[in-house]
């Protein structure tokens, strides 16, 4: 099992990233994949969940309105569009594979496997 998470970068307040999450060693109607963060000298936090066969979505409040997650099942990737940045966003964001229950989805320590993350950067 392989997440590879991409599509980080710098941008400014206001703008927008899209992440990617390549998935590989599973089928993702089988898993669900959930975005997390963690900021320096912050705990990790969960951004948004997606379930594996429902596709049904989750969002912290702070994103809510401003990213979305969605897949692609026949590439195997899921994504986090992220629209009006601003700098409170800034962090390292990871995905996760996971079969966390619907009221828990942003606990980290239900999720089996992690990819490396990928650092985005938003300038005010």
């Amino acid at each position: 099992v392989q997440l590879q998470a991409s599509g980080g970068g710098l941008v400014q307040a206001g703008g927008s990233l899209r992440l990617s999450c390549e998935a590989s060693g599973f089928r993702l109607r089988d898993y669900g994949i959930g975005w997390f963060r963690q900021a320096p000298g912050k705990e990790r936090e969960g951004v948004s969940y997606i379930r594996g066969g429902s596709g049904t979505t989750f969002y912290a409040d702070s994103v809510k309105g401003r990213f979305t997650i969605f897949r692609d099942n026949a590439k195997n990737t899921v994504y986090l569009q992220m629209n009006s940045l601003n700098p409170e966003d800034t962090a390292v964001y990871y995905c996760a594979r996971g079969r966390p229950v619907a009221s828990a989805w942003f606990t980290s320590s239900l999720y089996y496997d992690w990819g490396r993350g990928t650092q985005v950067t938003v300038s005010s």
